[in-house]
């Protein structure tokens, strides 16, 4: 036996008491003074046909008996679903429109910060000490090997080789310690050793008007004496005057100059003075000359040692 549905009601009907329901919601005075007055119920229900009536719309009362009833029933009010985790992945999902495109966004620049310090700093660092490990490991003994090979071949003083020798050695354990800066400098010295066993010059006393020759100065830990000295500077074979690396006494510091005064006994002294004043020329100007293989210049005349840089 089949049970037989109600029958549907129109759904102008329908319509019509959702409309009812929306207009006592926004009436709020309606609400107030009618709806939890039962004894005026009948006055709400008047009121009601007033309102559509005005508005050119004929609303039976029982429609509008059932828009009140369903109103007292929230029947066609919306309650939102207690808070869930279902409840916020499904607000999370509708709204993906907007955090996505902020999440993606996010993600992408965080990719190209990635990438960016990478390039700007990773890659250039493991680079460096790829290089680095290399140099120490073969490039830099390779070239201290080849430095010495040099100097052996072009010194004509054992005690250079020797100093070259210990040079070496010590390029070489730096290096395999991993301490690139001891041994780039001991490298550095091999080089400037080479460098001046290659060299050729005279040291000349400075012959020309206007310049001072000589001078004496009062040594301060002795006051009572004079240290007396003449002024130098070295001359390649082709006339060029070139610098070079002076200790200066007084001070302890060294200085790259092309002219300097290197200290010599007084007897010296007075015999280059003489020499000037005979004519205003120095006949014997030059002082000592360093030939190739020798790192020292061979003095003509007794020198002791000690050198101005300024005066």
């Amino acid at each position: 036996m089949q049970t037989e549905a109600p029958p549907s009601r129109p759904l102008d009907d329908v319509m019509i008491a959702m409309d009812v329901v929306d207009t006592l919601r926004h009436d709020k005075r309606i609400l107030e003074r009618e709806l939890n007055d039962d004894s005026r119920r009948a006055d709400l229900i008047e009121r009601l046909r007033a309102i559509y009536k005005g508005q050119g719309i004929e609303v039976p009362d029982r429609i509008l008996e059932e828009g009140v009833k369903a109103l007292e029933e929230k029947r066609f009010a919306y309650t939102p679903p207690p808070p869930s985790a279902q409840v916020s992945l499904a607000k999370l999902y509708v709204s993906r429109g907007t955090w996505g495109r902020k999440a993606a966004g996010i993600g992408i620049a965080a990719l190209l910060a990635g990438g960016g310090w990478y390039l700007a700093v990773e890659r250039p660092r493991s680079l460096e000490q790829a290089s680095l490990k290399q140099e120490l490991g073969t490039a830099l003994p390779a070239r201290i090997t080849n430095l010495l090979g040099q100097i052996e071949r072009e010194a004509r003083v054992e005690s250079i080789r020797a100093e070259a020798q210990q040079l070496g050695a010590a390029a070489r354990s730096a290096a395999s310690g991993g301490d690139v800066g001891a041994a780039r400098t001991a490298e550095a010295k091999l080089k400037g050793i080479l460098d001046e066993l290659r060299l050729a010059f005279d040291v000349r006393i400075l012959n020309r008007q206007g310049e001072v020759s000589g001078l004496w100065r009062v040594p301060r830990i002795n006051p009572g004496s004079r240290n007396y000295y003449l002024v130098v500077e070295a001359v390649e074979p082709g006339g060029k005057t070139i610098v070079r690396d002076i200790l200066n006494e007084e001070t302890g510091e060294r200085e790259r100059v092309t002219k300097w005064a290197i200290r010599v006994p007084k007897s010296v002294f007075d015999e280059i003075q003489a020499d000037k004043l005979d004519d205003g020329i120095i006949q014997k100007a030059v002082l000592g000359s360093k030939p190739q293989g020798y790192t020292e210049p061979q003095w003509r005349r007794e020198v002791s040692g000690g050198a101005l840089t300024r005066w």
